[in-house]
């Protein structure tokens, strides 16, 4: 009897009386499937990469306020007034440069002021006042520890002059990119620090193909990246 009763009371509910009631019903349907889509991606954004990146530490490895003379520089050394003392010489592997009087001169690790200086010491046996200055004319050291180098998987493996500012995504993109065989998210920045060397995850996916640029770290000289292959 019940049943009976409510189907009465449907029919006779007037057709604008049911066209509400459809209309309402359809609100509530979309605002439930509003809210199902918004927790969708909630949980979406939060099964992403959540991890928030130890930045690597800056340092001054690698970078030196005044220049120090190492194995293969060139310098001029001039003797003022004394043109047959002075010489263009090439630091040798032991560490060392030779100069008329002087003889052999330790110079690797000196600054050029120093090295002047000493010169100046040495030949005041033989010159009153000898006036000396240094030039390092080719700092062929410099350009070997001033480097950054990405090595494995990726198109040329380089040695990159470093300069201010320049980023992991720099180097990749002069080293054309990661190769086909890349295991690019578990690739690695190697630094030296005044603590020791200090490893760091570079996620080379989120930079190349999301645009997510965390570990696109800002690089120092002596940094090294490595891109592994992945494993078959």
């Amino acid at each position: 009897m019940i049943h009976i009763g409510i189907t009465n009371q449907i029919k006779k509910m007037t057709v604008a009386q049911r066209r509400s009631n459809y209309r309402d019903w359809g609100k509530i349907m979309k605002l439930k499937l509003l809210f199902g889509m918004v927790a969708v991606l909630g949980l979406l954004a939060c099964s992403t990469k959540n991890v928030v990146l130890e930045q690597p530490v800056e340092t001054s490895v690698g970078i030196v306020e005044e220049y120090l003379l190492g194995i293969g520089d060139v310098v001029q050394v001039n003797v003022w007034r004394n043109n047959d003392l002075s010489v263009s010489v090439i630091v040798r592997p032991d560490g060392k440069i030779s100069v008329p009087l002087a003889g052999d001169i330790k110079v690797d690790g000196k600054s050029a002021q120093a090295l002047s200086s000493e010169i100046e010491e040495r030949l005041s046996s033989y010159i009153r006042n000898a006036k000396v200055t240094v030039i390092v004319t080719s700092p062929t050291s410099a350009e070997y520890i001033h480097r950054i180098r990405v090595t494995g998987a990726v198109a040329a493996q380089r040695s990159i002059p470093y300069r201010k500012g320049i980023t992991v995504l720099d180097v990749i993109l002069e080293a054309g990119g990661v190769s086909a065989f890349a295991n690019a998210d578990e690739s690695k920045l190697y630094r030296q620090t005044e603590d020791g060397a200090k490893v760091y995850p570079i996620f080379l996916n989120d930079i190349l193909e999301k645009g997510i640029l965390d570990s696109n770290y800002t690089l120092f000289p002596q940094d090294i990246i490595t891109v592994p292959e992945r494993g078959f």
